[in-house]
């Protein structure tokens, strides 16, 4: 290197060269690199690290299912209202779905209106405010409940809507819940329909179909009447899938008409 280049003269080079692209030093012998590994002097034994002590011990062992399961029967069954059984949710902590969701989505609407809608679990828009059914689905489902004259605003419990999910948490990317997820939730969900105690259920999705009913097919077993917790059940499609295929809101409209129908017949 020519010893008349000042320091700043060698900084300068450099960066230049970096911003060429070099970023290996080149050293005075040419390196073989097809050489095997056999021929090539070993490394010397690296350095063990001290580690701390939270990050040695091993990950905590997953909830155990059945326990779970025992532990919101056992929770459920001893909420007397309504406002015991949001607190019974919030205490319990086998739902992993709870470290990652920001709010627990207990329900919307009138408690005690003679129809009561479960939807499958929070999005993120329920998610940030904490009511089911308040994203772009929600709205479309407010407006097809409207032309049959049903609101969640409602005071009147034969004009209103109440209104829960299957999930009070919402899970990651809008997944769809395990069956795991479901079997430890579902005590919390038959407690809750035994206390807001409505006329009719209606189940908007495959989850809380196969939840309450045990089956899966929602686009095949759409409205058709059945029965669960000794209530009439009408199953419908979830208004997201009707986001997606616009063609099913004829369906979703004669299902409609038949709940109209059984109240008017009911009342």
């Amino acid at each position: 290197m020519d010893p008349d280049l000042t320091f700043h003269a060698d900084l300068a080079a450099l960066a230049w060269q970096l911003d060429l692209g070099a970023d290996v030093a080149l050293g005075e012998t040419p390196v073989n690199r097809y050489e095997t590994v056999a021929d090539v002097a070993p490394l010397a034994p690296p350095v063990p690290v001290a580690r701390p002590a939270a990050a040695a011990s091993a990950p905590a062992a997953a909830p155990d299912h059945g326990v779970a399961v025992r532990v919101a029967t056992e929770a459920a069954a001893q909420a007397d209202d309504l406002a015991a059984l949001r607190t019974a949710l919030a205490a319990f902590e086998h739902c992993d779905l709870k470290r990652g969701a920001k709010s627990l989505v207990f329900a919307d609407g009138l408690p005690g209106a003679r129809v009561m809608l479960v939807g499958e679990a929070p999005g993120r828009d329920e998610d940030q405010e904490g009511r089911p059914f308040v994203g772009r689905a929600g709205q479309l489902l407010d407006r097809m409940f409207a032309a049959i004259g049903l609101s969640r605003g409602a005071t009147d419990p034969a004009l209103a809507l109440y209104i829960t999910n299957v999930m009070v948490w919402r899970p990651p990317q809008n997944r769809d819940p395990t069956p795991d997820e479901v079997a430890m939730l579902l005590p919390f969900l038959q407690r809750h329909i035994a206390l807001a105690d409505p006329e009719v259920i209606v189940v908007m999705g495959n989850t809380p179909l196969s939840a309450l009913l045990g089956v899966k097919g929602i686009t095949r077993l759409r409205g058709q009447w059945a029965e669960a917790l000794g209530k009439p059940v009408l199953p419908m499609v979830h208004p997201a899938y009707l986001l997606r295929n616009p063609a099913a809101k004829r369906e979703a409209w004669a299902d409609l008409l038949s709940l109209k129908a059984h109240l008017r017949m009911t009342s």
